[in-house]
């Protein structure tokens, strides 16, 4: 029969080895954890920062807004505003009436003032998303809720373009032009954001124009710093 010869500087040497291995998973280990909880320190930070921002920019325009007249809803939280498009347009039409355009004389300069006169709210705005919205009452003709929402995506995307193109024609301090380039753009919602009332829809706030303002946050910043440090 064979025997096989033990050589105990061999199971040492495997011993040796696999306290190795052993040491560096738990090493590694300990400094993704590290990162894991790092990052979500700095993303709590990041968006606690988002969120004061926003509310201290909401509040100031909302006073604005009051000591110049202007009829408009301002979320005080997020500082979302909504315009309903009795103001802006007339029915089924995506041009700006008259009375449309003279509230945006008015509007659009307290907005973007507002926002670009302060560098520590502006250097953190990502967007300024002006979304259409329309009701969902059916238009005539249709006969399909794909035909709908099709022709309610088209209207609502227009409104939203009528009104971001007519933004570059008021009286805004134009020093902010190039900053307001890189940040407006555009959406269509069409029928599938109604406001409800008692479970019911209100179809004339419904039929509203947003302006959304998404702030940048640091979270990719922080955790390409950090793994960058880990691997160095």
């Amino acid at each position: 029969m064979f025997k096989k010869s033990f050589n105990k500087s061999d199971y040492k040497e495997e011993n040796i080895f696999w306290i190795t291995m052993s040491d560096l998973l738990l090493g590694l280990m300990i400094i993704f954890l590290t990162l894991f909880i790092m990052s979500m320190v700095g993303f709590s930070q990041s968006k606690f920062a988002e969120k004061s921002a926003q509310r201290e920019l909401a509040e100031t325009l909302s006073d604005k807004f009051l000591k110049n007249n202007i009829k408009v809803n301002v979320d005080k939280l997020s500082g979302l505003v909504e315009i309903s498009d009795l103001e802006l347009f007339d029915t089924g039409s995506y041009n700006l009436s008259t009375r449309g355009k003279k509230y945006l004389d008015k509007f659009f300069p307290i907005y973007i003032n507002t926002i670009f006169s302060n560098p520590e709210i502006s250097d953190k705005v990502e967007n300024i998303v002006i979304q259409g919205h329309t009701d969902s009452q059916m238009f005539k003709g249709l006969k399909t809720q794909d035909e709908q929402y099709a022709k309610n995506l088209e209207l609502s995307s227009l409104r939203a373009i009528t009104v971001a193109n007519y933004v570059f024609q008021t009286n805004y301090d134009k020093k902010y032009r190039s900053k307001l380039h890189k940040v407006v753009i555009v959406e269509g919602k069409s029928n599938t954001d109604p406001v409800l009332k008692n479970g019911k829809e209100d179809l004339d706030k419904s039929r509203r124009v947003e302006l959304d303002i998404r702030m940048k946050t640091d979270v990719d910043k922080i955790e390409k710093l950090l793994l960058n440090g880990a691997l160095k």
